[in-house]
């Protein structure tokens, strides 16, 4: 295996300590949350890569910026410095914060709902899309191509839209019944896997020819335009603000999560290209759920810090060594012989557990298992993308089946270094050593939504 890895483009100027459970500890604390990680307490996980979600770690220059917000209820100066970078990304006429994605979410799906019968269609919905689109009355429908599935062989742009599919549900859906299409930019669901810049083009002139609004869900977009500076000759000379910039040329919405790729430990926005409309129901919507339009459930002091942050994700050396980190735990995975979704995405490691434990079935949640088994094995925690997350039909409730059962090894921004991904790569290679003696789960306690969230489970003996 090539050992060669790309230096931090940064140095450690402050430390947070971390402690190793023994295996009795952790056997016990896992019981105790009824076998399921989100609800473990973060000081009892050793190396914590449930979530790249706002566990990143900010710059000094974020820590200076924080000193400078203005917590005005209304019209806070820390608004304009944000809505001023997040128009310069994205070349939008209006920017409204929200505390989060899925706040985001939660304004802006419910606009574009306005009668039952309605369908979304994603290249994939991750798990709060999902859920907001069918809490606004709705349905969501996913359309990603082919290849995505196939985890053992190379394919440069995994998260694509099939084409043809897309062309295909709209047409037997009806155009009129199609409340929007979803661009998910890294496709998560997929194994955070990039859409090609040639893929989004196509589906924006599907989107062109059929009336329909096309959204991005781009909580990772920088990472995205990055694997397509990389790998599409066209944009190989382009910088990554110069292809961020094109991929929202083609949209009408751009939702974002920015405890991703704002690199913020809170934040959200909505931006709307040019709907006044659309703008202005937003507007009064977000009041009463997330907050004044003009800071959507943010102190004065995040937006100060996500207004930065959102500039230096877009910075080629720190994607470089990012992208880098998630290469270098899937390469020590894959040379163990360890099932992966390949290539590797943006943001994590997909083990595919369908193929490491195959005698556990779709609703027995092998991907789940697999998660616990690391955790006992060295307190590292995972997260289960497979059955667990996807739910249940929301007609018929009965337990979906995910094409795909990944345990998503998710690495935090400028948090980890490589040695710790030595310790992840470890646990699983030794999980995988007995993996014949890992057991299915089954419910002690389903909540009605985003079950995997908050689940108590129990081994089947």
């Amino acid at each position: 295996m090539d050992r060669k890895y790309v230096a931090p483009p940064y140095r450690i100027k402050m430390v947070e300590p971390i402690k190793m459970t023994t295996k009795e500890e952790r056997i016990s604390l896992l019981k105790e949350s009824g076998y399921n990680p989100f609800s473990l307490r973060s000081e009892d996980v050793y190396i914590d890569l449930l979530t790249d979600s706002g566990t990143g770690a900010m710059s000094h220059f974020q820590w200076a910026a924080l000193m400078m917000g203005d917590e005005a209820y209304a019209g806070s100066r820390s608004f304009y410095r944000l809505e001023k970078v997040a128009k310069e990304i994205t070349n939008y006429k209006y920017i409204i914060p929200a505390h989060q994605g899925r706040g985001a979410e939660q304004v802006v799906l419910p606009q574009l709902v306005d009668r039952d019968g309605l369908y979304f269609i994603s290249n994939m919905h991750f798990d709060t899309t999902r859920a907001h689109v069918e809490l606004a009355g709705a349905r969501a429908l996913d359309c990603v191509i082919d290849e995505c599935f196939d985890t053992e062989n190379y394919h440069p742009f995994k998260g694509n839209f099939h084409l043809e599919n897309l062309v295909r549900i709209i047409e037997e859906k009806g155009k009129e019944n199609i409340a929007g299409i979803i661009m998910t930019i890294t496709n998560n669901s997929a194994g955070g896997q990039p859409v090609s810049m040639e893929n989004m083009h196509e589906v924006k002139k599907i989107a062109v020819k059929y009336g329909i609004t096309l959204l991005i869900d781009g909580a990772r977009y920088a990472e995205n335009a990055y694997f397509v500076k990389q790998r599409e000759d066209r944009y190989k000379n382009k910088s990554i603000r110069e292809i961020a910039l094109e991929v929202f040329d083609l949209a009408d919405i751009f939702l974002m999560s920015a405890k991703k790729d704002g690199i913020s430990n809170i934040g959200g926005l909505i931006c709307i290209k040019e709907d006044t409309d659309l703008y202005n129901k937003c507007r009064t919507y977000i009041v009463p759920m997330e907050g004044f339009p003009t800071y959507g459930g943010l102190t004065g002091r995040d937006m100060e810090a996500l207004a930065v942050g959102l500039n230096e994700a877009l910075e080629e050396d720190y994607l470089e060594h990012r992208l880098d980190q998630v290469r270098y735990l899937g390469d020590k995975l894959r040379d163990a012989g360890i099932p992966i979704q390949y290539p590797t995405g943006g943001h994590a490691v997909f083990v595919d557990c369908k193929k490491f434990a195959p005698h556990i079935p779709f609703d027995q949640f092998p991907a789940q298992a697999v998660g616990n088994a690391v955790y006992l094995e060295a307190g590292v925690r995972p997260v289960e993308i497979g059955s667990f997350l996807l739910g249940r039909d929301p007609d018929t409730h009965k337990n979906l089946e995910s094409p795909l059962e990944l345990m998503r090894l998710t690495i935090p921004r400028r948090t980890y270094t490589y040695a710790h991904l030595d310790v992840v790569a470890d646990a699983v290679i030794e999980v995988y050593k007995n993996r014949d003696s890992l057991v299915g789960l089954e419910f002690d306690y389903e909540p009605p939504v985003l079950r995997h969230f908050t689940a108590r489970l129990r081994p089947i003996k």
